[in-house]
């Protein structure tokens, strides 16, 4: 009886691999390279062109507009020395420490943390996301009939007429209209990562006469610890880039809600001093670097 021949395996030749493996860099390269060219067209030009014009008198009109020289970091120590600069960084900081860090980031764990198992849980969450995804105009019209000094709806209601709520306290305004609208985020990350804690774990600890306080403080925010971290920074670089609050007060009444966007929108577009107000963009680029790399510091120390 003959003996089967075993089957002849043909090994893939060095020259086979290697084009095998320059087709796969190719395909990726291809689907990649439609992403690249849009981040270089919409984020990486955007920024280098910046900064060019942060070095340049560049001006909307006049002589400026024509032929604009370029001056250096004359722009940058103007506005370091600044005293309008200085009040518009430090309202920047109250607006974001405000509406977002306090403000959305408590009140959108208060619904989470409230609305779990409600039976009115998609009802009112619901609610909660309409005002975040109207768009920014429309909130901003609803917000002005609310706060309008002759027949606001909240004149009507706190029986105050004539009250001037945006002029009178401009930063106290925008900071609860930030809060009302942006709180939509927070809690819907916040619900999403308390679907994570055991619920055993919070049964244990409460047979075990743990209060809310120590529920939250010893079971729930080690375990969600990274989701905190992440949304306060996506929410505070949000609401330091925010430019909505322009359609409430325009920065008024005599600058007292001036932040940084407006400020910038304000020196560039009204005042015409484009490259004064590209140098305070590249200002506000470096500023949200930071917050981005003390995010990621305090993420590396939580991983560690």
């Amino acid at each position: 009886m003959a003996q089967a021949e075993a089957p002849h395996v043909v090994a893939p030749q060095i020259g086979e691999t290697h084009d095998a493996a320059g087709l796969g860099r190719a395909r990726a390269t291809a689907f990649v390279l439609p992403a690249l060219v849009l981040i270089g067209v919409f984020l990486v030009f955007p920024a280098l062109w910046t900064i060019y014009l942060g070095l340049t008198d560049y001006r909307l009109t006049g002589l400026a507009a024509a032929n604009p020289q370029v001056v250096g970091l004359d722009n940058y120590t103007t506005a370091l020395g600044d005293d309008r600069f200085h009040t518009s960084v430090w309202l920047t900081v109250e607006y974001v420490a405000g509406s977002a860090v306090i403000g959305q980031a408590i009140l959108g764990f208060f619904l989470a943390w409230t609305l779990r198992g409600h039976r009115l849980k998609a009802l009112i969450e619901g609610l909660v996301l309409l005002a975040w995804i109207l768009p920014g105009s429309v909130v901003a019209f609803l917000w002005l009939a609310l706060l309008d000094r002759d027949e606001g709806t909240l004149n009507a209601i706190l029986h105050t007429p004539g009250f001037a709520w945006l002029l009178d306290y401009p930063m106290a305004s925008i900071i609860v209209f930030n809060v009302w609208r942006g709180t939509a985020f927070s809690m819907m990350l916040y619900g999403a990562a308390l679907e994570s804690v055991p619920p055993s774990h919070l049964e244990t600890a409460r047979l075990a006469g743990a209060s809310t306080f120590q529920q939250l403080r010893d079971v729930v925010l080690p375990r969600i610890r990274g989701h905190v971290l992440t949304n306060l920074l996506l929410i505070s670089l949000w609401t330091f880039n925010d430019f909505t609050t322009f359609q409430l007060t325009k920065g008024g009444p005599e600058g007292r809600s001036e932040i940084l966007p407006i400020y910038i929108y304000n020196v560039a577009l009204s005042g015409g001093r484009l490259g004064f107000g590209a140098a305070i963009s590249f200002l506000l680029i470096v500023i949200n670097v930071v917050f981005a790399l003390a995010y990621l510091r305090l993420l590396r120390r939580r991983s560690t």
